[in-house]
């Protein structure tokens, strides 16, 4: 495990921040109860009728059992074409393969980047028959241009995933993007630079990030309650937005973040990147821009183009 322990001139940080605008909460909700794959038990939170996307997250499930009939039928072979798949395991083991070759697992504090680009065909298997299984998938769109591209994996085990540790008891898993502190995750981006953060918090303390204000940024807690704080809120002051275990917040534009756990402490994945503001077709797994080329990729797969050389 990369372990980092950072400290910086406090005050610095703080004169820093004060100059920013806080996000905010602008809508709070829970996520769906459904199934994939060969009947995979999960929870659907973007992709549902509350919340059908966010520019460019297409879709995040949250799947956590363990009742292995839940979850070890996983995820045969299916395709993917025009966006990228992003796994990230808190417990448990999957196995990864697809149709060129490639091979891999995923373990806790892993996480796996995959481009589909032009189509991959793929499966994510569960590598045990008993225990706890607990992670996310997040759907990231790609842009025009690049949805016909070759297909791409960065895959990071646990050890290549810095984990940030601070003198108050913060730990940060990074994964994407930059902490205030420096600590910088793996995953290179540049279709939609995303931040992507698994942030524990120990009772009572509060965790600031800035972020670009133009990117479209969530909360989504699991386990605990945090509390967002507008700009006119004092780091140790009362809060005006409340997102308990299990819920999604969708935030305000802005240029920083501050989120505050109670007496019990909390743990929150904060996920932000910059939207594509284009057209969005899509049909099960292919992500395109018009019907028409969902219907190319409908017949690509059919004829057993998905992850073969150009």
């Amino acid at each position: 495990m990369s372990t980092i322990n950072n400290t910086n001139d406090t005050q610095h940080i703080n004169d820093k921040l004060s100059t920013l605008q806080n996000r905010t909460v602008m809508q709070q909700l829970p996520g769906m109860p459904t199934s994939d794959g060969a009947g995979v038990k999960l929870t659907r939170i973007i992709g549902t009728p509350q919340l059908d996307m966010l520019d460019p997250f297409l879709m995040l499930d949250c799947f956590e059992s363990d009742d292995a009939d839940d979850y070890v039928a996983g995820f045969p072979t299916h395709p993917h074409r025009g966006f990228e798949t992003v796994t990230y395991l808190l417990n448990g083991r999957m196995r990864h393969k697809d149709n060129a070759g490639n091979e891999g697992v995923i373990e806790p504090g892993g996480v796996q980047w995959m481009t589909a680009g032009k189509g991959i065909l793929h499966s994510e298997m569960p590598e045990q028959q008993e225990g706890l299984l607990k992670g996310f998938q997040l759907w990231v769109n790609l842009p025009a241009k690049s949805k016909m591209s070759e297909p791409g994996y960065q895959e990071f085990l646990p050890e290549s995933t810095p984990l940030e540790q601070r003198d108050n008891g913060i730990k940060i898993r990074v994964i994407a993007g930059e902490t205030n502190q420096g600590t910088v995750g793996p995953v290179i981006n540049a279709h939609t630079y995303p931040t992507y953060m698994d942030v524990s918090l120990p009772a009572n303390t509060t965790f600031d990030q800035t972020l670009v204000n133009e990117h479209n940024a969530f909360i989504y807690v699991i386990e605990g309650e945090v509390s967002v704080q507008d700009s006119t809120s004092s780091a140790q002051g009362k809060a005006n937005n409340t997102v308990k275990a299990k819920n999604l917040a969708v935030l305000s534009k802005g240029d920083n973040i501050t989120v505050s756990s109670n007496i019990n402490g909390a743990r929150f994945l904060l996920i932000a990147g910059k939207p594509l503001n284009e057209p969005v077709a899509r049909m099960g797994p292919f992500v395109m821009n018009t019907q028409t080329e969902i219907r190319q990729a409908v017949e690509d797969f059919h004829s057993g183009k998905f992850g073969q050389p150009a």
